[in-house]
C-alpha cells in the first residue's frame, strides 16, 4: 500500500486532502492488481479510470486556481505537468480490458505510472506552492542564488556542499542573466550539468550521513532527493532552444527555490534531531 505521509504535505489544507484522496485511488488500483483474480474487474477498471480522471480535473483546476491567487511563478510549468497526467490517464490502452490477462496489465502499468508521478509531483513541485516569491518580486533580489546564513544547518559536511551547490547555481543564473553577452546556450547547458553532478553527490553523502546517525526521516529526505534529481534529469534542453534565456530563467528560479525550501523545511531537522 501507498501511504500518504507528513512529507507529502504541503502544508495547504485543501490541496492536502485531495491529493490523500489521490492516494486513495492509487490504493485502490494497487488492491485490484495485487490480488488473486476472482473475476472480471472490466466494469470496476473502466469506473476507476472515469473517477480518477474526473477527480484529477477538479483537483488540477483547484490547485491552479490557488497559484493563480497568489501569482506563483511555478503556475504555468505546473500546467503542463497536469496536461501530462490527464493524457496519460487518457491513453492507457483499454482496448482489449475485456480479457482478465489486459485487465492485470492495465492496472500494474496504472498503478507503477501513479505511483511515481504523484511522489515525484508533488515532492518536487507541488512543496513549492506558495513558498516561491512571485516572480517580479524574486527577480529585484540583488542575488537570489547568495548563499545566506539562514541556509546554514550546523552540520560542517552538509553546509559546505550546499554552500557548493549554491556556488554552481549562482554562476548558471550569471550565464543566463547576461545570455549572449559573456556565455552562450552550451554554457549554461555545461553549468546546469555541473550542477546536476555536484547535487547527487551532495544528496549521497547526506543520506549517507543520516544513516550514520540513524535519522529517523530518512525515508522522507530519500524521496525528496529523488523527485528532485528526476527534475534534473528530465531537462528538456530541445524546449530551451525557442527562447533559451527565458526557459532557463524559470528552470534555476525552480531549482534554487527547491532547494531553499528544502533546506530549510527538511535539512534544517537533522542537526535539531541531534541535540
Amino acid at each position: 500500500m501507498f501511504e500518504f505521509t507528513n512529507d507529502c504535505k504541503t502544508g495547504i489544507e485543501n490541496i492536502d486532502e485531495e491529493h490523500k484522496y489521490l492516494f486513495e485511488l492509487l490504493n485502490k488500483a494497487h488492491i485490484l492488481a495485487t490480488t488473486d483474480y476472482h473475476g472480471d474487474y472490466y466494469h470496476r477498471i473502466k469506473e476507476m479510470m472515469a473517477e480518477l480522471d474526473s477527480y484529477a480535473e477538479q483537483h488540477f483546476s483547484h490547485e491552479e486556481e490557488y497559484m493563480t491567487q497568489i501569482r506563483d511563478p511555478e503556475l504555468f510549468s505546473q500546467r503542463k505537468q497536469h496536461a501530462f497526467f490527464r493524457e496519460k490517464i487518457l491513453t492507457l490502452d483499454l482496448v482489449n480490458i475485456d480479457d482478465i490477462k489486459e485487465q492485470q496489465r492495465v492496472l500494474t502499468e496504472l498503478v507503477n505510472f501513479l505511483a511515481k508521478w504523484l511522489y515525484s509531483h508533488i515532492l518536487s513541485s507541488d512543496m513549492l506552492i506558495g513558498k516561491l516569491a512571485p516572480l517580479e518580486e524574486w527577480m529585484v533580489e540583488e542575488n537570489p542564488c547568495e548563499f545566506t546564513q539562514a541556509y546554514l544547518v550546523g552540520i560542517d559536511l552538509i553546509d559546505r556542499e550546499h554552500k557548493e551547490i549554491f556556488r554552481i547555481a549562482d554562476k548558471a543564473f550569471q550565464m543566463v542573466k547576461y545570455y549572449n553577452a559573456s556565455a552562450g546556450f552550451d554554457d549554461i547547458v555545461t553549468a546546469l550539468n555541473e550542477l546536476k553532478v555536484c547535487i547527487a553527490e551532495h544528496f549521497d553523502d547526506e543520506e549517507a550521513y543520516m544513516e550514520e546517525i540513524h535519522y529517523e526521516a530518512l525515508g522522507a529526505q530519500k524521496r525528496a532527493h529523488a523527485a528532485y534529481i528526476d527534475k534534473l534529469e528530465n531537462i528538456n534542453f530541445s524546449e530551451a532552444e525557442t527562447n533559451p534565456q527565458k526557459y532557463f530563467q524559470k528552470l534555476i528560479e525552480f531549482l534554487i527555490g527547491w532547494l531553499i525550501n528544502h533546506i530549510t523545511n527538511m535539512d534544517k531537522k537533522i542537526s535539531a534531531s541531534m541535540s
